[in-house]
């Protein structure tokens, strides 16, 4: 019941997306031939970021809340059931006419590499299902997405809360998760995440199927659905999703513009429609646009649709920039800090940050590296919309190598990379399989040389289920079904937590952690303290503790909570026992009450 309760709240919000989002396109046209699969995942993908903009729009007027979600949710239900009568009327008509076929399952007609790959996929799709319902334990969700998401669901409006590290990032898919908290529970954001990695998987199954051929197709959906994370309320999949689904409006816009369309504009403001969320919510998608600007200047250069394009981009992004342009001179805070100043960062945040992403620097999943044999493939000569994603994964690989090389900031390309990437192992595989023709002629020619490849796949098949049932086991573990497993679960995932616990429900004034970034969602709704920003470490903790004990007090601050390992050099200062009274320790973390005067 737990499962199929977030499942159905799931559903009843992707009916309403799709309601509103194929309101929009199907006053717009879809190119020809049209998938339906693919443009329904389209116009929920745009549903999405209608609402990210609606409640974008009643949070800035201050008016976000319960009952303007629920309003904006049932708008879209009601949109979606006036649209479904024409809609089964346009699958019946399209799925006759297709190109391609526009089925999702087994049929007749499939290779027995057809079935073992839709095989892989449905094994690693398993442990997906499972994991969004665990609740939350990850580090960044912890120390920022929630927190900031509770804030706004709680105070109905965009505040600057100066107590996170990250006070003046872009929101945009945040925004989702407040009215998540508002209308269910904690658990409920995993599942807006996972629904922009479920859009997204489909949508690479069906580019594929247009572009290429079902076994790539299906292997390549699998390559990005491992990939994926289903399991926090981070925004990297939702970024993912929207610079997908930019990169497809943009191929329509091109496809619309071949063919004379006088629709052809409209499918490129919806791009840069897409474009513009994403970059609202994280500032990782604006490196796309130079190669954005690059495909559509060298169409079109009418002033008229460029205003409407740039317009449309910056509906969904703007506050967040211009905010930050207004408030701290740095439309980029703090990432342009070298450039703009820097507020609430000093050059020495500025450095340890960027020195924090180079120590996670590292080589990207081996599955992905099928991508750089991709122009090798047959499709790269035959499909222009394959060169043209061989083109977008060149280009962000190239971006990724040059900044950060930290694994997470390229999964906004992970959905193409993994589809490219499927040609590129498609083309690794074939010349294996030549060359053993060529060295082993007797082996080539034997009639069973085929029953063995069944058999090693059947074997590989069977691993993977293994790996697979495994895999959910342990995700499933995690579910949490009542307030004692869930608190048992997170006392072993979150450090500090049952500390943090503690003072929620026993508050003494301002709260400030040491070292316990990742449990301050758990804490008091406000929690100071960090290794960066305004609040760090360095400017509170070195002082002898009367003099930090009243520098606390003068700020509001009535108790301090560190972690473990942190409690035997501050508690070995002289005098720290006289201003700083223990209230509570439990796994790894300690609480204790300030006192300004001795006693």
């Amino acid at each position: 019941m737990f499962a199929a309760a977030h499942y159905a709240a799931l559903a009843v919000f992707v009916v309403s997306c799709w309601g509103y989002g194929r309101a929009v396109l199907s006053r717009i046209g879809v190119p020809t031939p049209a998938d339906v699969w693919l443009e329904a995942a389209m116009s929920v993908t745009l549903g999405v970021g209608l609402f990210i903009c609606a409640f974008q729009a009643l949070a800035i007027a201050g008016l976000f809340g319960v009952t303007g979600v629920l309003v904006l949710v049932a708008i879209g239900i009601g949109a979606a059931a006036l649209q479904v009568p024409a809609w089964r009327r346009q699958l019946r008509e399209r799925a006759a006419a297709a190109v391609f076929p526009s089925s999702w399952g087994v049929d007749a007609s499939m290779s027995w590499l057809d079935k073992a790959a839709l095989a892989a996929l449905a094994l690693i799709a398993l442990p997906a299902l499972v994991a969004p319902l665990a609740p939350p334990a990850v580090f960044d969700e912890l120390m920022y997405h929630l927190p900031y998401a509770r804030m706004l669901a709680q105070t109905g409006t965009l505040g600057i809360h100066d107590w996170l590290r990250y006070p003046w990032f872009p929101y945009n898919y945040n925004l989702l998760y407040a009215a998540a908290l508002l209308v269910g529970d904690d658990v409920l954001p995993h599942f807006l995440s996972a629904l922009a990695g479920a859009l997204s998987v489909g949508m690479v199954y069906r580019l594929g199927r247009q572009h290429t051929s079902r076994t790539l197709a299906l292997a390549g959906a699998a390559i990005w659905l491992g990939l994926g994370d289903y399991a926090s309320a981070l925004i990297d999949m939702g970024v993912a999703l929207f610079v997908l689904a930019g990169c497809v409006a943009l191929w329509w816009w091109r496809e619309a513009q071949d063919a004379k369309s006088p629709q052809a504009p409209r499918w490129l403001v919806v791009a840069t429609f897409f474009f513009g969320v994403a970059a609202g919510c994280k500032y990782q998608a604006l490196t796309f646009l130079p190669l954005v600007a690059v495909f559509v200047l060298w169409r079109e250069r009418r002033p008229k649709v460029l205003a409407l394009a740039l317009l449309s981009f910056l509906l969904p992004c703007i506050y967040w920039y211009a905010r930050n342009a207004i408030t701290t001179g740095d439309p980029f805070n703090p990432i342009g800090a070298r450039l703009f100043g820097f507020t609430n960062w000093n050059a020495a945040d500025y450095q340890n940050q960027f020195d924090d992403v180079k120590a996670h620097a590292a080589w990207p999943n081996l599955a992905i590296w099928g991508v750089v044999l991709a122009p090798l493939s047959p499709w790269f000569r035959r499909s222009a919309a394959v060169r043209a994603a061989v083109v977008f994964c060149a280009y962000s690989l190239v971006v990724w190598l040059v900044t950060s090389r930290y694994p997470r900031y390229m999964t906004a390309s992970y959905p193409l990379v993994a589809l490219m990437s499927a040609l590129g192992w498609a083309v690794f595989f074939k010349a294996i399989a030549s060359g053993v023709r060529k060295a082993a002629p007797a082996f080539a020619a034997w009639s069973r040389w085929s029953t063995v490849g069944v058999w090693v796949g059947g074997l590989l098949i069977v691993t993977l289920a293994a790996m697979s049932v495994q895999q959910t086991f342990k995700r499933g573990a995690m579910v949490s079904l009542t307030q004692d497993t869930r608190d048992a679960f997170l006392r072993v995932n979150v450090p500090g937590y049952e500390v943090m616990r503690y003072l929620r429900e026993h508050p003494h004034g301002k709260l400030y952690q040491v070292a316990l970034s990742e449990a301050i969602y758990y804490g008091p709704d406000e929690v100071w303290g960090d290794m960066l920003g305004p609040w760090r470490y360095a400017d509170f903790l070195a002082a002898p503790p009367a003099e930090m004990a009243r520098k606390f007090m003068s700020l509001g601050f009535g108790s301090l909570v560190v972690a473990s390992p942190y409690v035997a050099g501050l508690s070995s200062k002289p005098g720290f026992d006289k201003h700083f009274v223990p209230l509570f320790e439990k796994d790894g973390a300690k609480a204790y009450r300030i006192l300004a005067d001795a006693p």
